[in-house]
């Protein structure tokens, strides 16, 4: 996390109200905290999180809160209090909410942001030889760990864009992309959660290794196009967290299992940590990994080259 960079706000009390917890929160969350608050609806609540939907306004549009022992997503405000002690057990979905100021406001919570983290996580440089040893270190693990075929098994798209991917394929990548957009139940859909961690592990790990521009330029575009209208095919949450893995918001179980492809971290934990999310979320979003960390190796091939340069 990074330094204390907001000072104390005072807040009055207010009657039945309970004294603001504190909070420190993804800087991807900025456009939404900083300006003045805003009305907010909360969308879902679980025991470890609770979900926040603004009204307008550009993305990110949903805020997930959550408890320091939950998922930590790329959207997320981390309060200082562990799901056994039910901070959210006052808030109830359909609730009014205000965000802005510093702050979140929902039924009788109230988060200070005291602290900011970075949901992109530093990997250094990368060469091409140690990304290629991190993929099969990743491919062990996931093995090791009885990863499944995820929500999506058996579907010929996301094998189609792995695929595409790793050809430098934009036009097939981005026709098999928008095919599963919004595809599957719940608040975050299968091929959303897939297209999250090939998203998020195309930019950052294509940004680290050598020669990886092909796979960040590939990231920009196949971004543009899955998130253009996101909004209207899938659900607030995954809609949000499509702009935050496309801008390379990676959230804290995916950082660690790319910073165990980078080398800085043994496997198995990060691995254990990332397939355990949700009921199919968690293979999805590896399964989407392992795609795009793949495709970045491909690409890092010095007979590779974006097809702008092609056409030069």
């Amino acid at each position: 996390m990074t330094a204390l960079v907001r000072d104390p706000i005072r807040l009055p009390a207010r009657p039945g109200r309970r004294p603001p917890a504190t909070g420190a929160a993804s800087t991807a969350l900025r456009p939404l905290l900083d300006p003045p608050r805003r009305p907010a609806r909360v969308i879902a609540v679980f025991p470890s999180a609770l979900y926040l939907e603004t009204r307008g306004g550009p993305e990110p549009r949903v805020l997930a809160v959550v408890s320091c022992d939950a998922v930590r997503l790329p959207n997320a405000v981390v309060v200082a209090a562990e799901r056994r002690e039910q901070p959210f057990r006052s808030v109830r979905e359909g609730d009014e909410a205000l965000v802005g100021d510093g702050r979140v406001e929902a039924g009788a919570l109230c988060v200070r942001v005291r602290r900011w983290w970075d949901p992109a996580p530093a990997l250094g440089r990368l060469h091409p030889a140690a990304l290629a040893r991190g993929v099969g270190v990743l491919e062990d693990a996931f093995a090791a760990a009885g990863m499944a075929g995820g929500g999506l098994a058996g579907h010929p798209d996301p094998l189609r864009l792995a695929d595409c991917c790793a050809e430098g394929d934009l036009a097939g990548a981005v026709e098999a992309a928008e095919r599963i957009v919004g595809l599957g139940p719940g608040l975050t859909p299968s091929g959303d959660d897939i297209l999250c961690g090939l998203l998020v592990s195309l930019r950052l790990i294509g940004g680290a290794v050598g020669g990886g521009d092909a796979a960040v330029w590939l990231a920009d575009w196949l971004g543009a196009a899955v998130t253009a209208d996101a909004g209207t095919r899938t659900t607030a949450l995954a809609a949000t967290l499509l702009h935050c893995a496309a801008a390379g918001g990676a959230g804290g179980e995916i950082a660690a299992v790319l910073r165990c492809v980078a080398g800085h971290e043994p496997p198995s934990a990060a691995v254990r940590r990332l397939l355990a999310i949700g009921h199919t979320s968690g293979t999805d979003l590896a399964w989407g990994v392992l795609a795009g960390c793949r495709a970045a190796l491909a690409l890092t091939s010095p007979a590779r080259r974006r097809p702008a340069e092609n056409t030069a």
